[in-house]
């Protein structure tokens, strides 16, 4: 007989893949970086100006966004230049629309 899933247990791996990623995005400066990045690569020195922050706090935003795969970097000359890295923004949003189609689905 084919065991039946259990729908209570708590999700080891994926779940703190979402809490990660939900780390990341929490701040706001962050979500304003992957909007300015939404319609193409950027320099940092075309992200801090609209963040009305210092380059050094914008490229620590950037270290993180990027450490978590969220950004992708390629070198011009001097400049480091970021882009979303669309895949892995699809990969965890799709990760937390999971669980939290499954939160909304709680018997009544």
């Amino acid at each position: 007989m084919k065991a039946k899933h259990n729908n209570n247990k708590m999700p080891g791996t994926e779940i703190s893949q979402v809490v990660e990623f939900l780390k990341v995005i929490d701040e706001e400066n962050r979500l304003k970086i992957l909007w300015l990045l939404r319609k193409g690569e950027k320099c940092v020195c075309e992200i801090w100006p609209c963040l009305e922050l210092a380059q050094n706090l914008t490229s620590h935003h950037l270290k993180i966004l990027r450490d978590f795969g969220l950004v992708t970097t390629r070198q011009e000359g001097l400049n480091v230049i970021y882009s979303i890295n669309k895949k892995v923004i699809k990969e965890n949003s799709k990760l937390l629309n999971k669980y939290l189609n499954l939160l909304w689905r709680v018997r009544k």
